[in-house]
Order: structure tokens, then sequence, then C-alpha cells
């Protein structure tokens, strides 16, 4: 099944209007810079000082967060972790999952 792709004005729709919960997959120290109001964070990769390395909890921390049915919009910096963090959850039975396929503007937190 295909997943659906949606610009940050339409993920916004989503959250605001139809109870999507928007889960950012970005690594902690880029979701503490910054990150949409509501946001969950699990990240899909995590930055060390090697570079990035996969999050081996990603989908068993997701798994205990969210029943598979709810509704998910995926979203990181430029949508390459999020559109591959949607692949794995849909695979793994997540029926409410949509991708945002753009950049998402941080929001600094106060």
């Amino acid at each position: 099944m295909t997943i659906k792709r949606v610009s940050p004005d339409e993920a916004r729709a989503l959250v605001d209007q139809q109870g999507y919960t928007y889960l950012d997959v970005r690594s902690v120290p880029e979701f503490e810079a910054g990150h949409p109001e509501g946001a969950y964070n699990v990240p899909l990769l995590h930055m060390g000082p090697g570079g990035m390395a996969p999050n081996p909890d990603f989908l068993p921390v997701v798994q205990k967060a969210f029943p598979p049915e709810t509704k998910l919009v995926l979203g990181c910096k430029a949508g390459g972790r999020s559109l591959k963090a949607a692949e794995m959850l849909q695979s793994a039975g997540f029926t409410g999952i949509v991708d945002q396929r753009a950049v998402t503007v941080a929001v600094p937190t106060p």
C-alpha cells in the first residue's frame, strides 16, 4: 500500500482538524532545537559522534505509545527519514499513517 504524502500545510490541517498526532522522527537534538507544537519525538536515527545510527527501539517505542489505528503524521527535516519510518509502521500494521513530504519548520519551544 502506498504511503500518503502531504505538504506541511496539509499536515497541520490533519493535526488541527482531523485528530492526527504529529510524530517527529528526527534526532533528539534536532527535536529540542525546535518542533511543531504538540509533536511527539521518537527518533528513527540517533545522532552520535560518528554520525547518524539506527535507533533499534524506534518501532517498539512507537508500538507501545500508540495503538495501530492511531492517525499519525510523520515528519523529519527533509522527508527521507519520515518516509522510511512511515513504511516501517505501515508494515507493522499501523493503518492511519501519513508522511509529511517536505521540510518541517522548526518552531522553538519555550
